[in-house]
């Protein structure tokens, strides 16, 4: 034969047979919208990150409203407190800026999903994940017991889910067993199962003020090298009661996203982090990227990699986006 008899451009010629056969999906549907919250009034622009900001309870109870009417399902809440401490106090007050805006969430989008991070670096006056030892090493079961208080907490004030991002071994049986201990068998552990010691972190932590004071988190996140660790990770956590398990980041995991879904068979959710997001807002200002068109590819890119949930500043604008 002249030519072969399977020609793959057939079902590319049109955009009608190409979204026919398209593989992979990427709706509204599978996002989570990240906000930050603190107490007071108005919004702060975060520098690194064009578009995201810091909000007060009002204003994250009017964004959120906005982003579920474009299809957008949850959200998911980093807090600010007033006021940091060694024991991060902030974290598990019942009355604290998370607790404070989930309870706001609820009452005004009962149908929105609301997921809160439990982790102590933003309430510590250290910035660690953990309780510091005086030799200045983290006491892992001592902050076990402060993030099942975190969790236990946010699950009063009305969270959907809870999602531990602090790395500490043993924390998802923690706060899986004082959730069920306390009446809130039903609220699922979302765990953040292979967080990377990622250098794309950095837009984050001056958004969330959790920079550490002193040496890195090394100690505690994972080495990037490392992909068979990270699937033991999440299967540790699928084995100590997780419903979901996370790879973050997401651009340079696809591997790891694809291996921890075929490994553990739950739902997997990738963070799309600060500094991916930091780095296509810079080339679109530059105009050396259509932001569109590459936030869209990336995104299917973790979609078509296994995961199920993508949390994304782009949130928002993919949804406005996908809508048109």
């Amino acid at each position: 034969m002249a030519f072969p008899a399977t020609r793959m451009r057939r079902l590319r010629k049109t955009a009608v047979l190409r979204d026919m056969v398209r593989e992979t999906e990427l709706t509204p549907a599978h996002l989570v919208q990240p906000m930050f919250v603190q107490l007071g009034e108005g919004r702060t622009p975060v520098e690194p990150m064009p578009g995201v900001e810091r909000m007060s309870i009002s204003n994250a109870v009017e964004e959120a409203g906005e982003v579920h009417e474009l299809g957008v399902p949850a959200v998911l809440l980093f807090g600010l407190p007033a006021d940091k401490d060694e024991q991060a106090s902030g974290a598990y007050d019942d009355e604290g800026v998370v607790q404070l805006a989930v309870r706001a969430l609820k009452d005004a989008h009962p149908g929105l999903v609301v997921i809160t991070d439990v982790c102590l670096c933003a309430y510590t006056s250290h910035g660690h994940c953990g309780v510091v030892r005086e030799d200045g090493t983290i006491d892992n079961d001592l902050s076990l017991e402060l993030l099942a208080k975190t969790a236990l907490s946010h699950a009063a004030a009305g969270a959907d889910a809870v999602a531990p991002s602090d790395m500490m071994d043993g924390r998802v049986a923690a706060l899986r067993t004082q959730l069920d201990a306390e009446g809130f068998a039903d609220v699922p552990i979302v765990a953040y199962s292979a967080k990377f010691a990622s250098a794309f972190y950095g837009p984050f932590r001056d958004a969330a003020d959790s920079a550490p004071a002193f040496g890195d988190r090394r100690s505690y996140q994972m080495d990037p090298a490392n992909a068979d660790e990270a699937v033991r990770e999440a299967l540790l956590d699928v084995e100590e009661g997780a419903d979901v398990v996370m790879v973050k980041p997401a651009l340079p995991y696809l591997d790891v996203i694809r291996r921890v879904k075929d490994a553990t068979r739950v739902p997997v959710a990738a963070y799309n982090v600060s500094g991916e997001y930091a780095m296509v807002k810079a080339a679109a200002s530059l105009r050396y990227v259509d932001e569109r068109a590459v936030v869209l590819e990336a995104l299917t890119g973790i979609r078509r990699a296994g995961a199920d949930i993508v949390i994304t500043y782009h949130a928002r604008d993919v949804a406005e986006w996908l809508s048109r």
